[in-house]
């Protein structure tokens, strides 16, 4: 769980503090339900939800290119063995002008 400060004007805090006082609750409870409340009428906006997937995709492209300019940079530090051995040629094709 985080901790939060947040500043409220006076007469903001006033209005709250009598809402948890009628309604019995905390100052925090009330504060938390109407976070919970402005977030789930966020949530059913559909340009919000658009922009979200939208943002979503530059986030994957964004992770993609830098994923290949590590791949670019490095290459595959992870070679099987047998790829480096099969790099090298077999002594039956090497000749005596090179071996």
């Amino acid at each position: 769980m985080k901790t939060l400060a947040i500043r409220l004007d006076d007469d903001l805090h006033a209005q709250l503090s009598v809402l948890a006082q009628l309604s019995e609750s905390s100052l925090t409870d009330e504060i938390r339900q109407a976070i919970e409340s402005h977030l789930d009428a966020k949530r059913a906006n559909p340009e919000l939800s658009a922009r979200a997937k939208q943002v979503a995709e530059e986030i994957e492209h964004e992770a993609q290119a830098r994923q290949a300019a590590i791949t670019t940079l490095f290459g595959n530090s992870e070679q099987p063995k047998d790829a480096k051995a099969s790099s090298k040629r077999p002594r039956s094709e090497e000749t005596p002008e090179n071996g």
